[in-house]
């Protein structure tokens, strides 16, 4: 076995001390040069990113709602949040078209206890702007009976409305409000309502029980409902959504991801009152056509069969002896008119019908029609809401029932003032 003496070791230690030493100062070396790489490194990605920055965020606002195949993906938008593409979408048409949504209030003339005439509160709804002058879109049914009308922007400012035209058939009315000449009006664009598809997104923006600008979202759950509004108005073509409909929606826009109105938020079917999955809105496209009509003569020039119609019932077939019981029955027909050429009958015994204070006399023998088009006719409603995107000078197929047995004629639409005149 080796010795060492003191001398030896003592020597030994040293030396290995100083090695020691010299490694760690030089991967200290290495490590401060690899930080300093690093660094230099960083601020140039920053610089190229900050360059970058204001490009990377217009493209993304311009791909916002048009392209659907794309996933939502986590994007930094702010130092503070994280939105994902569906957010964005949400954000960027709240934040376009929330100002451009009105709330309006109405005041209608009751009595008091002494049936003296007084003025209450009516209802509220939603509207849209869709011209800088003034002009709001929404449902007739919000501004029913109202004696006054009060349209209050998102600044908190209100103005006083006026009626320029409404349209029972499709539920649609125009309103005309002043505003001041440095004020800018946010407006909302019409859509198209022809291309929408079961499953699309959509957002509805109104004033559900009087909390301002509420925004919902959800998916168009179907497409062409024929619903019943009232007893004698059935809107065909109607949005089915699942997005959350409240009373105070009624007449805001449904809107598509890229801000653009498709419906206007008509009613909702329930219970208790409150969304429950089923609202319906009118299609823009009737929207669009209907509007134009109000602003250019106050009314919907829509074609009619010049004819006086009468529901049939239980009670006019049995008296009459008629196996049929519904449809209209055709009282009698405009001289000259598109109906009269088309060979539409009337009828020609005359009778009292109604009410024993308030009869009416019709006639018996007539037409019964009983299908318009590829429509079945069988309460006043079905009649009028088959017609209600017919224009003067169309043609239709009407089918009748005539002695025991259904006839098709090809009847010409008059005007409704061909119908006021001639019969």
């Amino acid at each position: 076995m080796k010795l060492y003496s003191r001398r030896h070791l003592v020597r030994a230690l040293i030396t290995g001390i100083a090695i020691g030493s010299l490694a760690a100062l030089a991967v200290s070396f290495s490590l401060n040069k690899q930080q300093a790489q690093a660094e230099k490194i960083g601020e140039s990605l920053a610089i190229k990113t900050a360059e970058n920055e204001p490009q990377e965020a217009l493209d993304a606002a311009e791909s916002i709602g048009t392209d659907s195949t794309v996933l939502p993906t986590a994007t930094k938008t702010s130092p503070d949040a994280i939105y994902t593409q569906d957010e964005q979408q949400n954000i960027f048409v709240y934040e376009k078209c929330n100002e451009a949504v009105v709330n309006i209030t109405t005041q209608v003339m009751g009595v008091n206890w002494f049936l003296e005439p007084i003025v209450q509160d009516g209802g509220s709804g939603s509207g849209s702007i869709i011209d800088k002058r003034g002009y709001v879109v929404t449902n007739v049914h919000v501004i029913s009976n109202a004696s006054k009308i009060t349209i209050a922007l998102a600044d908190g400012s209100t103005y006083e409305g006026k009626i320029i035209g409404q349209d029972v058939e499709s539920d649609i009315a125009v309103l005309k409000f002043d505003p001041p000449a440095n004020v800018e009006l946010k407006t909302i664009d019409f859509g198209d309502s022809e291309k929408l598809k079961v499953g699309q997104k959509v957002i509805a923006i109104g004033n559900p029980f009087a909390l301002e600008r509420t925004m919902t979202t959800g998916i168009i759950s179907g497409l062409g409902r024929p619903i019943q509004e009232s007893k004698n108005v059935i809107i065909r073509n109607m949005i089915q959504t699942d997005a959350a409909i409240n009373p105070g929606n009624s007449g805001g826009p449904l809107l598509d991801t890229n801000g653009k109105m498709v419906g206007i938020n008509t009613m909702i079917i329930s219970n208790s009152g409150s969304s429950a999955g089923v609202g319906f809105a009118v299609p823009v496209t009737t929207a669009r056509r209907v509007v134009n009509d109000l602003l250019q003569f106050g009314k919907v020039n829509r074609g009619v069969i010049n004819i006086v119609p009468v529901q049939m019932t239980s009670s006019i077939a049995q008296y009459a002896g008629l196996k049929i019981s519904t449809g209209i029955l055709v009282s009698s027909v405009g001289k000259g008119s598109g109906a009269e050429r088309g060979g539409i009958r009337g009828g020609t015994k005359a009778v009292q019908y109604g009410s024993r204070w308030d009869p009416t006399t019709i006639y018996l023998g007539g037409d019964i029609i009983i299908g318009i088009d590829n429509i079945t006719i069988r309460t006043y409603a079905d009649y009028t809401s088959a017609l209600e995107s017919k224009r003067p000078g169309d043609t239709v197929s009407v089918t009748v029932w005539r002695d025991g047995k259904s006839h098709k004629l090809k009847v010409t639409l008059d005007s409704a003032e061909d119908y006021t005149t001639n019969l």
